[in-house]
């Protein structure tokens, strides 16, 4: 009984970390390769919010989830395109018009659902998970970790090709000159703007397909306010990661695995007021904050201005 009721906890456990990472590790990657390109994208949440609510809308009139993570993608880039030219263009000021994109698309999404919907909360069927041969078939790991949709492997992949995008590509380097040395990346002869404005895209397209992701399949719903603050926990990965995108897949498991927590207990029938479990993943954010966030070195997440032209 007790070796039963171990499976079963542990088996809940890893299943829900593995659902719960994967927006969080989108949004890391996203906002880590903004922070490479010297843009603190504080918006990444209204661009998570607003890609889950039209991802959502897709996929429910469409009956398509594809469609739906590709809605989603497409509404991350029009918060981005905001961002993009308030930010990157015009020059003024990230976080304010950070926290200002995320403020008024977490208030804007509440009020299309409420016209839309009403006071209903429509709900899209289970997504079909892909199974990997043999692996799958593991006792207790295997439908945890080898179970899911297909999109979760996906995302693991892009952490491998962001990898080799920042090491081994002249556009990799270039991100990494528009953060620390805008000016001799112009002298270079490469636009600035144009560098940072495809990264805060890219950054929108990963956030609102996490968004998407968060609504489709890991709640197959959509509320107001969904994302309960992924995005700056997406912020807080790509800061410690240092710009390894090995090191945000890590950290999004982790906090995965502090927000699953919530559920593993229920399935196993273990009673824990709900408000000491909410407060597992905060304590997870501080204590990696402690460990790492003194030895990390982010100039280029420091938001450095540049102006067309400088030298």
């Amino acid at each position: 009984m007790t070796g039963l009721f171990s499976e079963v906890f542990l088996g809940a456990l890893l299943f829900g970390a593995i659902t719960a990472s994967v927006p969080l590790l989108l949004a890391g990657l996203g906002e880590q390769m903004s922070e490479k390109a010297g843009v603190l994208n504080i918006g990444i949440e209204g661009m998570m919010i607003f890609g889950a609510y039209t991802g959502f809308v897709a996929a429910y009139y469409s009956e398509s989830l594809w469609l739906g993570f590709l809605a989603g993608a497409v509404g991350g880039m029009v918060v981005a395109a905001i961002m993009a030219l308030l930010c990157v263009r015009l020059g003024l000021n990230q976080i304010v018009i950070g926290i200002g994109l995320t403020l008024g698309f977490e208030g804007l999404t509440a009020l299309l659902h409420h016209f839309q919907f009403s006071r209903t909360y429509p709900r899209l069927p289970a997504a079909q998970a892909t199974v990997i041969p043999l692996l799958s078939d593991i006792p207790v790991l295997g439908p945890a970790l080898f179970r899911h949709h297909l999109l979760v492997y996906l995302a693991v992949l892009a952490v491998l090709v962001m990898g080799y995008i920042y090491r081994r590509t002249q556009f990799g380097l270039n991100l990494q000159a528009a953060g620390d040395k805008p000016a001799a990346l112009d002298v270079a002869g490469v636009d600035v703007v144009r560098t940072r404005s495809i990264a805060v895209f890219t950054t929108g397209a990963l956030a609102g397909l996490g968004g998407a992701y968060l609504a489709n399949v890991g709640a197959g719903i959509f509320v107001p306010f969904i994302t309960n603050g992924a995005g700056f926990l997406g912020v807080v990965l790509a800061m410690l990661a240092r710009g390894r995108p090995s090191w945000v897949l890590f950290g999004a498991l982790v906090f995965g695995l502090c927000l699953s927590l919530t559920t593993a207990m229920q399935v196993a029938g273990i009673n824990m007021p709900t408000d000491v479990i909410q407060m597992i993943p905060f304590l997870a954010v501080m204590g990696m904050l402690l460990a790492f966030g003194r030895k990390s070195s982010l100039p280029a997440a420091l938001g450095i201005p540049y102006e067309r032209g400088a030298r």
